[in-house]
């Protein structure tokens, strides 16, 4: 398909993105102001300003939404604290529903917190996070389960956004994790793209997107050695999408592995937020096309386009068919032998350069 053609076919896709809906905090410090304590003596950052907006899953709906989807909801738990009110709203003023999310008492919202010098406009101090250690209330889990199981059929694609980095306080427990794999079996014409910071391997049969490192543990987690056309066998997943940062995307399916190479960018101005942009791409064009080359073609350029601004930047239907206007020397995507291995010999797959002509 050409990419006006998936961009339309995007208007009637509804996306779910379940997990970790988390806050982002962008405090800006001026060094100007920031002195020692008169009571203690420690040193204390004067912050002048502040702007929050969706993080972790968050980040990844803020994508989807940007892409004009026909709807864009999102499950998880906040806190009843300010972060949480702080949540809602960011979430509301980008237009995505979260009436699915479950409030917990007590509990605070998973908050990121950066600090920003506004000299330089660089983050250049230690990051304070707002995170839970303690497992998920068992009745919020219950919560999250009903709901997905009630919400699911109003949904085309389902992306998990497992954010936790810790053994427990996250949204994708394992009976939240085992419902979306049983989800999956049950709708098989519904994609599901999971992408998890640390437990890759638990996953099952949906499509998970790692990237080089994440995909390495999970390897070794599972078998003690790295070989990722094994690790897409073991998860069952139809598509494993292993991003490489710049250098783009290993797609790897049955019998068959893809390079695809993302456009060229000189001098990202800020790679924080470029594989949940991806993500959100990839998924979007999986529920249009059903093809994971033209996924990948497609979530590399979405992510060419957030890297270029500030924070967790989005990319418009307009951006993209800008960005793609301008390619004329882009390198398609290269399809190689699944039995080959990843520095083999390759023949050039002409898929996205099909997508981009056709685009004109």
């Amino acid at each position: 398909m050409t990419i006006p053609e998936i961009l339309n076919g995007m208007k009637k896709v509804r996306a779910l993105v379940v997990g970790d809906i988390c806050l982002d905090r962008w405090c800006t410090y001026d060094p100007a102001t920031s002195e020692p304590s008169a009571e203690t003596g420690i040193p204390r950052l004067g912050i002048v300003a502040s702007e929050v907006t969706p993080g972790g899953g968050g980040t990844v709906a803020n994508n989807l939404a940007a892409l004009g989807p026909a709807k864009v909801a999102v499950l998880g738990v906040r806190g009843d604290d300010g972060f949480g009110f702080e949540l809602d709203r960011a979430l509301k003023e980008r237009s995505i529903d979260a009436s699915l999310m479950v409030e917990v008492r007590q509990w605070q919202t998973f908050t990121y917190t950066k600090l920003l010098n506004s000299e330089t406009g660089i983050e250049d101090q230690p990051r304070a996070d707002f995170i839970n250690t303690k497992p998920l209330p068992s009745e919020a889990e219950l919560r999250i389960l009903a709901n997905l199981s009630a919400a699911i059929e109003g949904f085309d694609a389902v992306l998990v956004a497992d954010q936790a980095e810790t053994s427990a306080g996250g949204v994708v427990t394992p009976a939240v994790r085992e419902s979306l794999i049983a989800l999956a079996a049950k709708h098989p014409e519904k994609t599901f793209l999971a992408d998890s910071r640390r437990r890759v391997h638990l996953f099952r049969n949906v499509m998970v997107k790692p990237n080089h490192s994440e995909a390495e543990a999970a390897c070794k987690a599972l078998f003690g050695s790295i070989d990722f056309k094994r690790l897409r066998e073991t998860l069952g997943a139809e598509a494993l999408f292993l991003t490489h940062g710049s250098k783009g995307a290993l797609v790897l399916e049955a019998g068959k592995e893809t390079w695809s190479k993302p456009r060229p960018v000189e001098k990202p101005v800020d790679i924080c937020g470029a594989g949940d942009s991806f993500a959100a791409g990839t998924a979007l064009t999986m529920a249009v096309t059903h093809n994971p080359v033209e996924a990948a073609s497609f979530g590399n350029i979405v992510a060419s386009i957030t890297v270029m601004k500030k924070g967790t930047g989005t990319a418009s239907p307009e951006e993209i068919l800008a960005a793609t206007a301008e390619a004329e020397n882009f390198d398609p995507p290269r399809h190689k032998d699944a039995r080959e291995g990843e520095r083999g010999g390759v023949a050039v797959d002409g898929s996205m350069a099909s997508m981009r002509a056709k685009s004109k």
